[in-house]
């Protein structure tokens, strides 16, 4: 079914607080719409909208036809307990709830009226439609495309960040909405993954709607780009792809600032010239009092018309200022401006493997023989429980061989985000963790710094565990700026982090010159970053480039 999307002068946010106003938007077939904008700008709270879990503060969110199928997938991966592979992916593609709907509808049948018999209809039809008839059948296929050879009775609580990311993409696969709203659907996903999902996106039939970091994909899939500016408190719609939208952002900006500093050079002269304008109609009535005696009345006429001729032309100096087109200075945008702390030079040998083997269960990671030298800069990539995460453990002394060597240089100072960001303990709040790792910080020391990472007052009193991904990795990013580092090792460093965040992210990495172990599946991160070599690992063997 052809079905299409419209939100009319939408607003969005919570009750104390609007994140987003005047968002006038349609989403027909075809359109893939991409949601840009800084982390807490409501990106999140648009899909909400859109799919009508929540209601809006203002405006509206209408479908053509009314009944078309839209199908939300919001960013967190729900593992519930004992429920099987089959069952999320039932549940994420609304055949599920189609089911219990059509059973229900079912069940009222027996009353024998034209609207059981209407309701059951239209049960059945979106039934149908959203194909629950032939889910089971079909399941099988898709998961064996993606790599899983885990069975759809599997529990999801037993998967790996790696194939519950896949899951989710066959829940997507699976899927038949008339409209996609994606939530960071590339999270977690390796190169292969990444691959597929574009494939996918851009054969839909529908339109869709996603929010995404990862800049490579939104330049590959989307037509028109939402940006949701919070600095500004505006939302502005760009028809185009992802690097159309930078060029006409950054020429926007460029514009706006330039007519900003042409109206307060305008402002200022006039404001200038008025004061002087004043001080000499000031300085020739006190002149004109002083050197003019009662009875010399020509001469102090004379003066005293002068000054109201200087008086005159100040007030048509102030009515030039008053009629002058107000032009706002654009606001600066809260960004994450960062360094890596350095630490003294290690030993010129930082990590060393010699033939090392790591087992677990039926995978096996090597024999693996590398050395990381002092300064060097890898990137790591490959698919997803190939094994980089175990190659990171074993370099930095966490996990022991089970054959071979492995070894780390003298004097090495170690900074890391691994992947679960999982590097505070997650029952502490946040302050008292972060302190305990970097003890010769005070407590007010601590929360300056988490502040200047975005991270607020009731955040840092609050556990660990009850913050999001993005705000765990901003606090990780905070602990290597306050701690030296020689060997800085990041696992999928940008999963969460907001586009602003990564450039400075990009930047940060530029200037750091220690040793560098660099996992991503991002690619213009792995672009833009300065790498002197590469490691791909695949089928538990490690080949560097």
């Amino acid at each position: 079914m052809t079905a299409s999307l419209v939100a009319k002068d939408l607003s969005g946010g919570h009750a104390h607080r609007t994140l987003f106003s005047g968002l006038n938007l349609t989403v027909a077939a075809g359109d893939v719409v991409g949601v840009v904008g800084a982390n807490g700008a409501g990106k999140s709270t648009l899909l909400r909208l859109l799919a009508g879990v929540d209601d809006p503060l203002g405006g509206s969110v209408t479908t053509a036809p009314a009944d078309a199928f839209v199908g939300w997938l919001p960013q967190e991966q729900e593992r519930l307990p004992g429920e099987t592979i089959e069952g999320y992916l039932g549940r994420r593609t609304g055949t599920t709830a189609a089911t219990a709907a059509m059973e229900a509808a079912a069940d009222e049948l027996a009353s024998g009226t034209q609207a059981a018999n209407d309701t059951y209809g239209a049960a059945l039809d979106h039934w149908m439609a959203c194909g629950a008839a032939d889910l089971a059948d079909r399941i099988p296929q898709v998961l064996a495309e993606l790599g899983l050879t885990l069975g759809p009775d599997t529990p999801m609580t037993g998967l790996s960040g790696g194939q519950a990311a896949r899951v989710a993409l066959a829940a997507l696969l699976l899927s038949r909405f008339d409209i996609v709203l994606l939530d960071e659907p590339t999270n977690d996903l390796d190169l292969a993954g990444l691959a597929r999902l574009e494939e996918f996106v851009r054969g839909l039939r529908g339109g869709v709607v996603l929010v995404s970091h990862d800049r490579e994909f939104l330049a590959r899939c989307i037509t028109t780009v939402v940006e949701l500016d919070l600095a500004q408190s505006s939302v502005a719609v760009y028809d185009g792809g992802y690097d159309a939208y930078l060029e006409e952002r950054a020429v926007a900006k460029r514009h706006a600032r330039e007519a900003y500093e042409e109206f307060a050079d305008k402002k200022s002269d006039l404001v200038s010239r008025a004061r002087t304008q004043r001080e000499w109609s000031s300085q020739g009535v006190r002149n004109a009092m002083k050197k003019s005696p009662d009875n010399d009345k020509i001469r102090r006429r004379a003066s005293m018309e002068s000054s109201e001729k200087q008086a005159q032309k100040v007030r048509q100096m102030e009515s030039r200022i008053s009629r002058l087109d107000e032009v706002a200075e654009p606001r600066k945008e809260w960004q994450l401006q960062f360094t890596i702390g350095s630490a003294p030079r290690s030993s010129s040998v930082v990590a060393t493997l010699n033939s090392a083997v790591v087992r677990r269960g039926g995978f096996t990671l090597g024999p693996v023989t590398l050395q990381v030298n002092a300064g060097d800069r890898i990137g790591i990539t490959g698919p997803n429980g190939a094994g980089k995460s175990t190659l990171l453990a074993l370099l930095l002394g966490q996990l022991v061989p089970d054959d071979g060597g492995a070894g780390l240089g003298a004097s090495v100072a170690v900074g890391e985000i691994d992947q679960a960001r999982g590097v505070f303990a997650e029952s502490e709040p946040l302050g008292d963790a972060f302190e305990a790792l970097v003890p010769s910080l005070n407590r007010a020391e601590v929360r300056t710094l988490l502040a200047k990472f975005g991270l607020k007052a009731d955040q840092v009193s609050g556990t660990v565990g009850s913050l999001s991904p993005g705000e765990r990795t901003r606090a990780a990013l905070a602990l290597l700026q306050s701690r030296g580092v020689n060997l800085l090792v990041l696992d999928e460093p940008t999963n969460h982090l907001d586009l602003p965040a990564i450039e400075q992210l990009e930047e940060a990495l530029e200037n750091y010159d220690g040793a560098l172990l660099l996992v991503s599946h991002d690619r213009r991160l792995l672009e833009n970053v300065r790498l002197d070599s590469r490691w791909t690992v695949a089928d538990g063997q490690v080949t560097a480039s």
